[in-house]
């Protein structure tokens, strides 16, 4: 997908309207919980389920932002970004874990239930300071940036990139699952964590919990908005668009492709752990499901279905993409993936620049 199908046409009546549909579609978000809390037979009561089930969106959303920073501005094509997502998301796990203290079923004051069970001793040194929520989220940040670092490090250094550099993040991911799924590596096996108690003294599965959760998430993705726009917009954008389209070129011009590469690549798995971060305290459980690598594939087709290198079309994506899944799911579960793939075929040959193509101006 070229730069001149992938970004609207600035200007003119298009960027106008897609300000406003994200600033009313932002309102509208914001309205959710407050509509919550009316009574149940009120016309304009929103269920729990809503306000969870988009909360979940949300951070999604942000996941999308992520790769749509690393793939539609820089190109690279990363299939792992579901990795950096579910690091985020065990981080956190592991401080809800810890606070669950002696309220488990087999009342240990440190060690966690599938700790116990295990045989396990003592706790796990790579465990240690996760009782602190600074710490965790602090983790949820470094660790997929220090993964992103290394892997990007070594591949952009050995200039590997298109389809070589996806096979090689969705090689990662998948290793990662078989590992995390290893009762050995003290991560809970093929069960995970679950069965969470409460965040920062406020217990989960309340109102409360939903409504702080659903707000936090939604200040992280005007937040990662935000810095995912300044970057595009910024010098060092217009250079990672320059690397996207003539890497050749740019080095020739005697700009260090490789940090450049490698600082989106690194920002964008540490954006992807932080909504990772977000999304596990609102579903209730991370395990080794979450590395699947159909994970990240689905994600780089909320970006391509919404618009690549438009950053709002990644969110329109997202958010589209998930709608139509938890719908059809419902009716036809048997028929989401045929329906997924026609979805791509169709937004590919029909509307090369993505749903966000609809707002702006047909070109010249």
């Amino acid at each position: 997908m070229s730069a001149s199908l992938a970004v609207p046409a600035p200007g003119g009546f298009g960027r106008m309207t897609l300000r406003l549909v994200l600033i009313g579609a932002v309102l509208v978000l914001a309205l959710l919980p407050a509509l919550n809390r009316l009574p149940a037979d009120s016309a304009l009561h929103v269920s729990d389920f809503i306000v969870s089930i988009t909360g979940k969106w949300i951070t999604y959303a942000i996941l999308a932002l992520a790769i749509d920073l690393a793939w539609g501005y820089a190109g690279i094509l990363s299939l792992g970004h579901g990795a950096f997502f579910a690091l985020g998301g065990y981080a956190i796990g592991m401080h809800l874990m810890r606070l669950i203290g002696p309220r488990g079923v087999y009342g240990h004051p440190t060690l966690p239930d599938f700790m116990v069970f295990l045989g396990y001793q003592e706790l796990p040194w790579y465990w240690l300071g996760f009782d602190h929520f600074p710490f965790a989220i602090l983790m949820a940040v470094l660790v997929p940036g220090l993964l992103a670092g290394v892997v990007g490090f070594l591949a952009f250094r050995s200039r590997i990139t298109g389809v070589y550099l996806s096979i090689i993040t969705q090689a990662l991911t998948y290793a990662l699952m078989l590992a995390f799924f290893r009762n050995d590596m003290g991560f809970g096996g093929n069960n995970g964590f679950t069965d969470f108690k409460e965040l920062l003294g406020m217990p989960l599965n309340t109102s409360a919990a939903r409504s702080t959760l659903f707000y936090a998430s939604l200040l992280l993705l005007l937040g990662a908005l935000w810095l995912c726009s300044w970057v595009a917009q910024s010098k060092l954008g217009r250079v990672l668009v320059a690397i996207r389209d003539a890497e050749s070129r740019v080095r020739f011009l005697g700009y260090d492709v490789t940090r450049h590469k490698l600082f989106v690549f690194v920002l964008s798995a540490m954006i992807a752990g932080l909504a990772g971060a977000l999304y596990v305290p609102q579903v209730g459980i991370i395990n080794p499901g979450e590395f699947s690598p159909g994970n990240s594939i689905e994600a780089v087709i909320w970006v391509a279905v919404g618009g690549r290198g438009t950053l709002i079309g990644a969110l329109l994506g997202a958010f589209s993409v998930n709608a139509l899944k938890t719908w059809l799911t419902t009716v036809a579960p048997d028929l989401w993936l045929f329906a997924l793939g026609g979805l791509f075929v169709a937004v590919t040959l029909f509307l090369p620049r993505g749903l966000i193509g609809l707002f702006s101006r047909a070109p010249k």
